[in-house]
């Protein structure tokens, strides 16, 4: 999976330009030689494609759905993001139902959830990898290989030994509730029995891309139409053996964020002057910073405070935010010089980009000055309380998902790990920061 790391659009702050803004309100060092050092703040968050990815299967007397019986499972989704998964036809030698990618639209384009059948999207796949039997509870397993693997290829009424099959949307009936805070529940049933071709469904694997400026990470994350069979479906389209994708779709999935323009403060005499736990947001721009990655008002507020010297937005030259590693392309990283002096300290903050106002900041009062090497052990990850939460990466009201947050009104805190919708990598594997 390539990203081009160009295409994530910050949105309002792609339009910001990058600034650097520094004052010195504490004339009392004149007569000191300041000490010249630099930070350096990375991204440094191997990331994954998938937001959420899991497996289902019937939880009565057999992991199969027959006809007539249903199976859901829960999952949370912003615009633009689709809903993909695999299940075997039964009664086949290796057919599969999916949907065609990137998934199933779970959005109109203006934001409203899409509720009731989609069925329409769900397709009859061909894993090219056996000769097709005629289709029923005769059908042997695993059946006669092909001589060749084959692409996979969609089974659109008969397939390529002449046997005929239902629409796959007569098969297998989809419906979508929005449960609501980006959360949904999908209801698959087994119509088979209504058509000429019944068949049970075997337990199967879904999952959610991450998206980026409107791009999905990986828009094929279970198979790709016209080319061969990988990564363990075969397992399920031949022998409805759902723990092999399964893996694999699960090491896939897990975090991708971006890291907003960094705010760094060099102060001296003060407590930490952006933020305080077990306090409510102070309205002086930690807000804007936590739910937009814009730092801007902030910046300009701390210039005016008694203790601050100097403050610095640090930005990306080319994308503005920091990016996360993607394969083999390291993390982006800022760096800016300081001189600073006797009693003097550093703290930072920068928005967690895909939640609705997660930041990380140095913690308690930030670090002295004259420290050097990783201070990465600093930094926590903080709820502004502005904002209704939803899981990161999948929530509509994401405003670098294209949402508006949903306002609240609670006291700044840590976000605790695991939370309630996912568990993050430690904070030294998300971003590091050295003073050298």
């Amino acid at each position: 999976m390539k990203t081009n790391r160009t295409k994530l659009t910050w949105l309002t702050l792609a339009a910001i330009p990058f600034f650097l803004v520094s004052c010195n309100n504490d004339d009392s060092d004149k007569m000191e030689t300041g000490t010249l050092s630099s930070i350096t703040v990375e991204n440094v968050l191997d990331s994954k494609p998938l937001v959420e990815s899991g497996t289902f299967k019937n939880t009565g007397a057999s992991p199969l759905v027959m006809p007539g019986e249903s199976i859901s499972f829960q999952f949370s989704a912003a615009k633009g993001q689709a809903l993909s998964f695999a299940t075997m036809y039964g009664w086949s030698n290796d057919l599969f139902f999916a949907p065609a990618n990137p998934g199933i639209s779970l959005y109109k384009e203006d934001g409203t959830p899409i509720e009731g059948n989609v069925s329409s999207q769900i397709k009859l796949w061909d894993n090219g990898t056996r000769i097709n039997q005629v289709p029923g509870l005769g059908a042997t397993h695993p059946g006669v290989a092909e001589s060749a693997t084959k692409n996979i290829k969609e089974v659109n009424g008969t397939d390529d030994q002449g046997n005929t099959y239902a629409s796959a949307s007569a098969m297998m009936n989809a419906s979508l509730h929005y449960d609501g805070n980006s959360t949904f529940t999908i209801t698959i049933t087994n119509t088979s029995g209504n058509t000429t071709n019944p068949t049970p469904f075997s337990p199967g694997v879904w999952s959610i891309s991450y998206i980026a400026g409107g791009t999905l990470l990986n828009p094929n994350p279970l198979y790709k139409d016209g080319t061969p069979t990988a990564n363990g479906l075969t397992n399920i389209a031949e022998m409805g053996d759902n723990s092999v994708l399964g893996a694999y779709i699960n090491g896939q999935t897990g975090i991708f964020t971006p890291l907003s323009p960094i705010l760094v403060v060099v102060y001296n005499g003060i407590e930490n002057p952006i933020y305080k736990t077990g306090e409510n947001d102070r309205g002086k721009g930690l807000k804007e910073l936590a739910q937009k990655g814009d730092a801007s008002v902030l910046a300009a507020y701390l210039k005016t405070l008694p203790g601050v010297k100097n403050v610095y937005v640090l930005a990306d030259p080319t994308s503005k935010v920091l990016l996360p590693k993607v394969g083999t392309q390291t993390g982006s990283s800022v760096s800016q010089q300081l001189t600073t002096y006797s009693g003097d300290r550093i703290a930072i903050a920068t928005m967690y980009g895909f939640s609705n106002d997660w930041f990380f900041a140095s913690t308690n009062n930030g670090v002295d000055a004259s420290q050097k090497g990783d201070i990465s052990a600093s930094i926590g990850l903080f709820d502004n309380g502005t904002a209704i939460n939803q899981f990161p990466g999948a929530g509509i009201t994401q405003f670098n998902l294209a949402g508006t947050p949903l306002t609240e009104s609670k006291t700044i805190g840590e976000v605790p790990n695991p939370n309630a919708f996912t568990t993050l990598p430690t904070i030294a594997k998300i971003i590091k920061v050295t003073l050298q």
